[in-house]
């Protein structure tokens, strides 16, 4: 696999995961591609070495993993950890506005988006809709309209002249999404507009009871810039990590044993069941391990790097980084530090990351954020402190993050691919 079809790949797993319902489903096609097999939570395990397999939790999460030739105890898991989900505008349970004869769909944000660059975006609407079937089963099916369908129209800069010097955004009032001009009086319900839709796939769909959907744009990840230096996309944070990871991990022929993590919930804290605050990954782990000994020496072991975008410097706002820590595009992956443990990292497994680095003979930096601001964290702290593993956090430097469309270099995912191929080995 060379840098050109490794990026496009990205771009293609990235426009068919509009939600991290599709993001999981894409993962799983290609795990199952590569052998790997299903397991259920519900069931006993019968775990074979040099067997992979996967486990889903609320269709949004997953935990990919094969057993090495050694003793997984005595052995230890490299693990990579990501994050499916990425901040958008989720639609409400009774989402039906009038307003002036058109129709809108209130909508909540999700995560710390961006919300001026949601304006004048042609947007569609994907997720997961569960329903009653002829037989009168719950079941859930995901859906993607595809095609734009909605838009948030700005406020003409003639009734608002402040707009560009002091324009706020009201997240209850500003953003419900325009989705038609209704022809008549008539109230339309959502759900019997979902009905219709769903109704295209499942024949004995009769009622749809509940949905977990998301506006997202419809431009596909490119290249962008004079000489193609960047790939422009929505979600890079953080699908670019999970499929980075995926990639690395089953192109990696090693008698070693390995995971993949990607969780949902991320951008709002990760406290969920199928978050990274929750017991997904402890209870998978403490399945293989069998015993609460055996779980902590696999643990002393293991090592976790969380993979998450990070910020690079930008031109235009320099300032907001410290001098000595900001990172560029398209100069290799980010080691991320934090003294007030926003982060994970340490200097061992920095040092680590920094050899792997010159293993694969990619370039390395490091981003400490300015000590006059606030720092992210990411899932490397949560599940350092709730499983106990050395852990790293690492990512590729992102302009836009948050934004309804970011921007990557097109080396950094490959740099990053390389070095995850040298942690798996």
């Amino acid at each position: 696999m060379n840098e050109e079809k490794f990026n496009y790949d990205l771009m293609d797993f990235i426009a068919m995961s509009p939600t991290p319902f599709h993001a999981v489903e894409q993962i799983v096609y290609k795990l199952e591609c590569a052998g790997y097999q299903r397991l259920y939570e519900a069931d006993s395990w019968q775990l074979e070495k040099q067997q992979g397999y996967f486990v889903i939790r609320n269709d949004s999460s997953i935990i990919a993993f094969k057993l090495g030739e050694d003793d997984v105890i005595d052995s230890g898991i490299q693990m990579l950890g990501a994050h499916t989900d990425s901040p958008c505008l989720k639609v409400k349970p009774n989402a039906e506005i009038i307003s002036q004869s058109y129709l809108q769909l209130g909508v909540e944000v999700y995560g710390g988006a961006l919300l001026n660059p949601w304006f004048d975006r042609d947007l569609s609407l994907a997720g997961r809709v569960s329903y009653v079937d002829d037989d009168g089963d719950l079941c859930h099916h995901l859906i993607n309209f595809e095609n734009a369908i909605a838009v948030i129209p700005s406020l003409a800069i003639h009734l608002d002249r402040e707009a560009n010097k002091n324009r706020s955004i009201n997240a209850q009032k500003d953003i419900p999404p325009v989705l038609m001009k209704l022809p008549n009086e008539d109230k339309p319900e959502f759900k019997k507009i979902l009905l219709q839709f769903l109704q295209k796939d499942i024949d004995d769909a009769v009622e749809v009871l509940d949905y977990e959907l998301s506006f997202y744009d419809v431009q596909e990840p490119a290249y962008v810039g004079l000489h193609q230096d960047f790939i422009a996309s929505a979600r890079l944070d953080n699908l670019l990590s999970c499929h980075v990871g995926l990639m690395a991990m089953t192109e990696t022929a090693n008698p070693g044993s390995k995971m993949l993590v990607c969780t949902d919930h991320e951008e709002v804290g990760s406290a969920s069941a199928a978050g990274a605050q929750g017991n997904f990954l402890s209870s998978v782990l403490k399945r293989i391990a069998g015993s609460v000994e055996n779980f902590a020496r696999m643990i002393d072991h293991s090592m976790l790097i969380s993979a998450d975008n990070a910020h690079a410097v930008h031109p235009n706002y320099a300032d907001k980084h410290d001098n000595n820590h900001g990172p560029i595009i398209n100069n290799g992956p980010v080691i991320k530090t934090n003294a007030n443990q926003r982060y994970a990292s340490n200097s061992e497994t920095s040092a680590i990351f920094q050899q792997l680095c010159k293993q694969a003979d990619v370039p390395v930096q490091s981003f400490v954020v300015r000590s006059d601001m606030a720092c992210g964290s990411t899932i490397g702290p949560i599940t350092a402190s709730e499983i106990g593993i050395k852990t790293l956090d690492v990512g590729v430097p992102t302009f836009a993050m948050h934004s309804i469309r970011e921007l990557a270099g097109r080396w950094d995912a490959w740099y990053l691919f390389r070095v995850l191929k040298e942690f798996y080995q």
